[in-house]
């Protein structure tokens, strides 16, 4: 989204970097660092694909999303694999006074900040979303950065994956397919926007915390989950809706 890209391969991604975890992580960890360090190449490879080629970013993850599919189901064809210990005792862990996963929220937020808004990286990643020709006009490679963009947003997926066999204990090919609007909407919920580069990486940690809480919220109130779905959007589309309110009002 700060290269003003969409990314909807981000859900078969991680399924597939979890059954890769599940599969080879515990019993031969060489080879699973070896296909996860190389599906982060091509996540790489596709951001130079749409620059050099000026395809749009959503028709082309969307097909690396059957690609990634694929590959996770001809790894696990069903259900099954096992977390490594390490990975299973890190997610297990506990900490006194404040929970893990509360630090774990605080330490991703403030690395996300110091990468997007600190770092020389993160500056030119943000330029390439508000004004690209400009970034190539002062001696920028539009391409490498676009290239670096998709890779950071590989590496995190992986690391997403991990966690989230590290969680479960197990994988499977489909684990996490609706991480792919969650993604978008946390982004967006945040503070974020689908132009110009502005992102908030602390406001993208508040809003994938806003609507997993809100997940744990509509259970605690024995919403049935059929309906819970409709009830997540339902407050999505009231927390934008004030956003954009508050956002007039400030105009």
């Amino acid at each position: 989204i700060a290269v003003n890209d969409l990314d909807l391969s981000i859900g078969t991604f991680v399924s597939f970097a979890a059954c890769v975890t599940a599969v080879y992580l515990p019993t031969a960890p060489l080879v699973a660092v070896i296909i996860l360090a190389g599906a982060i190449g091509v996540y790489a490879l596709i951001g130079v694909l749409i620059h050099l080629r000026d395809l749009p970013s959503i028709v082309v993850t969307l097909g690396m999303s059957f690609v990634w599919g694929g590959l996770a189901v001809l790894i696990l064809p069903s259900p099954g694999g096992q977390a490594a210990g390490w990975l299973r005792g890190l997610m297990t862990a506990s900490t006194p006074v404040v929970p893990l996963a509360i630090i774990a929220s605080i330490v991703i937020a403030v690395v996300a900040h110091l990468l997007v808004t600190r770092s020389t990286l993160g500056v030119a990643i943000r330029g390439v979303g508000g004004n690209a020709r400009s970034v190539a006009r002062a001696g920028w490679s539009v391409m490498k950065i676009k290239a670096a963009a998709y890779a950071l947003s590989g590496l995190f997926s992986v690391l997403a994956g991990m966690a989230l066999v590290g969680v479960t204990t197990s994988a499977d090919a489909n684990i996490a397919l609706r991480y792919t609007l969650l993604s978008i909407a946390g982004v967006i919920l945040g503070g974020g926007e689908f132009v110009g580069g502005r992102v908030s990486p602390v406001g993208a940690v508040v809003g994938a915390l806003t609507l997993t809480l809100a997940g744990s919220f509509l259970s605690f109130l024995r919403i049935s989950p059929d309906w819970q779905i409709g009830a997540q959007g339902a407050v999505l589309i009231i927390v934008l809706g004030l956003r954009l309110i508050l956002a007039r009002r400030e105009a």
